[in-house]
């Protein structure tokens, strides 16, 4: 497939590394441009590219910025996707630690997914916000495998959830259905299934457990 990452960090930088290795064709772009991503193209063959030109002809497209930056988007950044593109959302909201308060999430009750994908224009579908960059390249396993890792995955559009859950099958970890957007707070910041490095009975316990009270820790 055609995928485009926007944001290189820990979290794009190793999917870009995974996905080019599967033999997927990544376009990666980054707030600081094509020029600063010479090494990361050269490693992985991937193509360093402006945001501008990140989605287009993609198949799948991944955010995976600071939350604070969604904004700072290009209007119209998923112009020029491939029919039917799946958005994936790796962000998470840091309020104290990062993004500083933003109202839609904490006064509206706006999940940080559906804060995202209005900016966004598109729908979105949360995954990755949980997971370990570097279990990303050290945990993959085959189908079957007793401590193969799940991911949970939540989304509104069917048929793009089941895009990237087969993708996170190719890349080696099962995936749990966490509903949609509005139930993506189940997998936000400080919840059970947060960090967790279980299968697929661990993540759909963990995911059953979740508070919809934000933490402290994550309140602005």
């Amino acid at each position: 497939m055609k995928i485009g990452i926007i944001g290189a960090g820990n979290i794009g930088g190793n999917l870009t590394r995974r996905l080019t290795a599967l033999g997927h064709h990544v376009s990666v772009a980054n707030s600081r441009g094509p020029h600063t991503l010479t090494a990361l193209a050269e490693e992985t063959g991937a193509t360093p590219v402006p945001v501008e030109e990140a989605a287009r002809g993609a198949e799948i497209v991944v955010v995976t910025i600071p939350l604070k930056r969604i904004p700072d988007l290009p209007s119209g950044v998923l112009d020029g996707a491939a029919d039917g593109v799946a958005v994936i959302d790796t962000g998470n909201y840091y309020p104290q630690q990062r993004d500083g308060r933003i109202a839609a999430i904490e006064d509206d009750g706006l999940t940080e997914s559906r804060w995202t994908e209005r900016h966004l224009g598109h729908p979105v579908v949360k995954a990755f916000n949980g997971t370990y960059a570097q279990d990303i390249l050290d945990r993959p396993r085959p189908a079957g495998a007793p401590d193969r890792m799940a991911l949970p995955v939540a989304g509104d559009d069917e048929a793009a959830k089941a895009k990237v859950r087969a993708l996170i099958d190719e890349l080696g970890f099962d995936t749990v259905d966490a509903g949609g957007i509005d139930d993506s707070w189940r997998q936000q910041p400080d919840t059970p299934v947060y960090g967790l490095r279980e299968g697929i009975d661990g993540v759909t316990k963990a995911l059953a457990e979740a508070s919809p009270e934000r933490p402290a820790g994550f309140r602005g």
